[in-house]
C-alpha cells in the first residue's frame, strides 16, 4: 500500500466498505475466516502477542488495504494471528496511525474498523501514557475507566449519534481484576500532540477528572463503540506527566520505561487474554 494512495483518503469513498475489504485481506493472509478478539498493541505491550498462544499467521500491516507504516518507534508494523489454547483467534495490531501524524480519524480508526469487520466482538486497546497521580510510578499499568477526548476531532461523520456512557466495559475491567486484584484504574484524556503536554495542560486535564494523558486511544474506542464492540483499555504509565515529573519529558524515556515494564505487563496482558 503507497503511503500516498491510501483509499481512506478520498472523501467519497465508505470507510466501512474498505475496513470489509481490508477484513478480506486479513482472512487470506491468515487462512483464518473470523477473528474473535482485536488487540491493539501500544508502546511497552509488544511482547504480549508471544505469550497469548500459538501466532498462526504474521505479516506487515502495509499489505492490507487501507493500512500504513507506523510513523513511531515502538510499533513493530505487523499484523498476527494468534490462536490462544482456548481455540479463540486474535487478531493483533502492531501498527496503530496516531492522529498527530495528519491523515484524519479515518485512517486512525482504519485498523478497528477492521477488526469489527473481521468478526471481533471486543477491542483490547493498549497504550503508553503520562500518569498524574502521584502513587503510580513509570512501569505501572492502569485500567481506563472513562476518557475526555480532547482532540477536536471525532471519527464519526454526520449526524451519528453513538452513546458513550459505559464505553470502557466494566464487566472486562472486572475480568482484569480477577488476574490481578492491585490494578487500578483512571480517566485517559486524549491530546492531539504530537508535542507533550504543558504542566498547565495537564493541570487543566486534572481539573478535568482525567488521571491519564496520552495521544493516542480515545478516537478508537469511539469508532469500537460505533462498530458494536465490546472495549477493554489499559494504560501503560511510562511517565509521570509534565509538572508532576520534574525532569525534562522526552520518547526515549517512554520506550524505556515500556522495555523494561514489558515482561510484566506482557504477561499480565496475556493472562486477561486468556481469560476474555
Amino acid at each position: 500500500m503507497s503511503e500516498t494512495n491510501n483509499p481512506l483518503d478520498d472523501p467519497t469513498a465508505d470507510p466501512f466498505a474498505i475496513a470489509a475489504e481490508a477484513a478480506e485481506d486479513i482472512a487470506r493472509l491468515t487462512g483464518v475466516d473470523r477473528h474473535d478478539i482485536a488487540l491493539t498493541l501500544g508502546s511497552g505491550w509488544g511482547k504480549a502477542a508471544e505469550l497469548i498462544g500459538e501466532t498462526t499467521a504474521s505479516f506487515p500491516a502495509t499489505e492490507v488495504t487501507g493500512f500504513s507504516k507506523p510513523a513511531l518507534e515502538g510499533h513493530v508494523g505487523t499484523l498476527r494471528s494468534v490462536r490462544t489454547p482456548k481455540g479463540r483467534n486474535v487478531l493483533v495490531i502492531g501498527a496503530r496511525t496516531h492522529f498527530y501524524e495528519g491523515h484524519g480519524p479515518r485512517r486512525v480508526v482504519h485498523s478497528v474498523r477492521t477488526a469489527a469487520a473481521t468478526g471481533a466482538r471486543t477491542m483490547v486497546l493498549t497504550n503508553g501514557a503520562g500518569g498524574i497521580r502521584h502513587t503510580w510510578k513509570p512501569g505501572t499499568p492502569v485500567l481506563i475507566s472513562d476518557h475526555i477526548n480532547l482532540t477536536g476531532a471525532s471519527p464519526l461523520e454526520g449526524a451519528t449519534f453513538i452513546d458513550l456512557t459505559d464505553l470502557y466495559s466494566l464487566r472486562l475491567r472486572d475480568v482484569a481484576r480477577q488476574i490481578d486484584p492491585s490494578l487500578d484504574e483512571g480517566v485517559y484524556c486524549q491530546f492531539r500532540g504530537p508535542q507533550y503536554e504543558t504542566p498547565a495542560e495537564v493541570q487543566m486535564a486534572k481539573s478535568f477528572g482525567g488521571h491519564i494523558v496520552g495521544m493516542s486511544t480515545a478516537l478508537e474506542a469511539i469508532a469500537a463503540r460505533q462498530s458494536g464492540m465490546e472495549i477493554l483499555g489499559m494504560s501503560l504509565i511510562t511517565n509521570m506527566a509534565a509538572g508532576i515529573q520534574t525532569t525534562p519529558l522526552s520518547h526515549q524515556e517512554v520506550i524505556d520505561a515500556g522495555r523494561e515494564a514489558e515482561p510484566v505487563i506482557s504477561s499480565l496482558l496475556a493472562r486477561v487474554i486468556g481469560a476474555l
